[in-house]
């Protein structure tokens, strides 16, 4: 495991970015965290790192977003509202998750059964004894 410390919301975009720059085709990211620990602005730095220019936001009531103006495609899943696996089955989740692009997935224990094993899990997590905006960002 691998562990960054971020002291402030830019912080966490940079590790971000930093994840976005070395992406590749096929990787399966899983963003795990309470709501508000920064999961959209590490996103927000991701995308930024594939060069994707556009307004990221969490697609809390679409399920999906995609972006697909960086250097390679971004499919950003919040699976937070998943009552069934199944529900993934009609969005299509295998032409992206073994498509062209990167999926980045928040929520990922709503569907375990579905991703597959070369994933890369990051749990983001608070620790208000380090300061308010304190956040561990925990690669695995």
């Amino acid at each position: 495991m691998t562990v960054y410390e971020s002291f402030s919301e830019k912080m966490t975009y940079e590790i971000g970015k930093k994840f976005g720059e070395k992406a590749s085709k096929g990787d399966i990211i899983c963003l795990e965290g309470d709501l508000g620990v920064g999961k959209t602005v590490f996103t927000k730095g991701f995308a930024k790192g594939l060069g994707i220019e556009e307004n990221i936001d969490s697609p809390t009531f679409t399920i999906i977003q995609e972006y697909r103006e960086g250097r390679l495609p971004l499919f950003h899943f919040d699976t937070y509202r998943i009552g069934d696996v199944f529900e993934m089955d009609e969005i299509g989740y295998e032409d992206y998750f073994y498509g062209d692009g990167v999926c980045l997935i928040e929520w990922p224990s709503r569907i375990e059964e579905l991703i597959p094993s070369s994933a890369v899990y990051i749990n983001i997590e608070k620790d208000l004894g380090k300061g308010f905006d304190y956040r561990r960002v925990m690669v695995k």
